[in-house]
């Protein structure tokens, strides 16, 4: 029998995590982390003929800063080149340290690009759902992500408390960074916020805002 915190998690990782798309598009562009797992599948989209182009976008965030003493895109590279993927299809964006600058960046990159399928984890569609219609307004773009299951699938690198973590934080990132201009408005429903206060007060609060960690 699974626990309540593990059901309420559950129900944060279905809504986050759908629904995903890829199409024919110019390039790949990768939202790179800590899941390798993201690199292998933009790189199966590639070989499936989905774009001739792979943008790796990533310096460090929350996780990779006490990983890896490179940027994460010199990482997700040594990966896309391990996959068979020419040294010459592949673009590095070397500074974003969130969704916001990975879009803004690889825009800044490759402004010719008309339609771009990005690949983040799958706990992270929504979130850059919502930050391209901010940064990137006039760009087609599906997003896409490795189709893994919660919490068998998680990356071993933080473990089920650690991405609940970050499940928690990014709902709180879908509240408040409207406001802030970061990411467009979306309506969650009553049941998703239940589960988030409930993750919340069981003390899964790492991954907040900054501001609401200092309240």
């Amino acid at each position: 029998m699974r626990s309540p915190t593990i059901i309420a998690a559950q129900q944060l990782w279905d809504y986050l995590s759908a629904p995903r798309a890829h199409a024919p598009s110019d390039a790949v562009a990768v939202c790179c982390s800590y899941d390798l797992r993201v690199c292998d599948h933009a790189c199966d989209l590639v070989h499936r003929g989905v774009a001739p182009l792979l943008i790796l976008s990533g310096n460090a965030g929350n996780w990779t800063r006490h990983l890896w003493n490179v940027p994460e895109a010199h990482v997700f590279r040594e990966r896309a080149l391990a996959n068979g993927i020419p040294r010459e299809a592949i673009m590095l964006e070397e500074a974003a340290t969130n969704f916001g600058e990975n879009i803004a960046f690889v825009r800044r990159l490759a402004p010719q690009l008309q339609r771009v399928t990005f690949v983040t984890k799958p706990n992270s569609i929504l979130r850059v759902q919502l930050t391209l219609p901010v940064q990137w307004p006039d760009v087609t773009a599906l997003v896409d992500a490795p189709s893994l299951r919660f919490p068998d699938d998680v990356s071993q690198v933080v473990g089920v408390l650690g991405v609940i973590d970050e499940m928690v934080g990014d709902v709180d990132r879908i509240l408040q960074y409207p406001a802030l201009g970061y990411q467009a408005p979306h309506q969650l429903p009553r049941e998703l916020l239940e589960s988030w206060r409930l993750l919340k007060e069981a003390g899964f609060t790492r991954h907040l805002c900054p501001e609401v960690e200092s309240a």
